[in-house]
């Protein structure tokens, strides 16, 4: 399988990709900002469907509108989350936009409408170039060593922001960088996995990390080996089965780890109650 230079560049990107989407997520899923990652996946692909339209490199679209937005949205937004109208606001017109563009690009003559907006919807990690794939690792490993290195002012300033501002950590900005840091990953990892799939591999490891251990380095180790280990599992299951896809196939796993998870967590708290 590794044979195949197509298979080494998924493995490279994918790898790179989940474990910081695992990072990211597991701080997601505490932050309680699922809702503000799923539209996120969204403003991604109505950014590369709009540089399709007219005729840019669909990456421009991607990384423009999606950090554009996620700035917009954590201005808006207290400490640097928005609430739920807002991102609910940004959502409905973000979909509008998206309507109007893929009607544009169904009639402009750029053309080839349906393989862009497969392509974007459900990703194309084993149509990644060598080059493209050793970009999406880079941009990937540089999330995830930023989150790292920044873990301890985020998780203070998520679970107390008063306690937090009173040591001097600047809230509010890091709760706007998180998010733009949240948007690369978001705008990386649609071209790989699509803008309809990235949200799970971004919240099932982390919510299955969040179901077995309540210990911060415990769990951002958890969501990212869950998240990895989907990726390569689900790369491998589409390599051998060619009419699954690679994204519905990682997905797959990863939400199968958060069930087991979830079924874990409640027969340990059944053993505890019967004891």
């Amino acid at each position: 399988m590794l044979a195949h230079a197509f298979v080494r560049s998924a493995y490279l990107a994918g790898t790179f990709l989940a474990l910081a989407c695992g990072l990211a997520g597991w701080f997601v899923v505490l932050r309680g900002q699922v809702f503000a990652t799923d539209a996120l996946t969204h403003v991604a692909f109505v950014g590369a469907i709009a540089a399709a339209t007219v005729g840019l490199d669909e990456r421009v679209g991607l990384f423009a509108l999606t950090l554009a937005l996620a700035a917009g949205m954590a201005g808006l937004g207290r400490a640097g989350q928005p609430d739920d109208v807002t991102i609910g606001i940004v959502f409905s017109w973000i979909l509008g936009l998206g309507a109007l563009f893929i009607a544009l690009l169904a009639t402009s003559a750029a053309g080839g409408s349906g393989i862009t907006t497969a392509n974007t919807l459900f990703g194309s990690i084993f149509g990644l170039a060598t080059g493209q794939a050793a970009l999406a690792a880079a941009l990937a490993l540089a999330v995830a060593v930023a989150i790292l290195v920044a873990r301890r002012p985020l998780l203070l300033a998520t679970l107390d922001p008063e306690i937090a501002t009173a040591r001097g950590i600047p809230v509010r900005p890091l709760g706007i960088g998180f998010l733009l840091v949240l948007a690369i990953i978001t705008a990386q990892g649609t071209q790989a996995v699509g803008a309809l799939l990235l949200l799970g591999l971004i919240a099932a490891p982390a919510g299955a990390a969040h179901q077995l251990t309540a210990r911060p380095a415990v769990g951002l180790a958890l969501s990212a080996a869950l998240a990895v280990g989907a990726t390569w599992g689900g790369l491998a299951l589409s390599y051998t089965i060619p009419s699954l896809p690679p994204s519905s196939a990682i997905i797959g796993l990863a939400t199968t780890a958060y069930l087991l998870a979830t079924l874990t967590r409640r027969i340990r708290e059944g053993v505890r109650l019967s004891v």
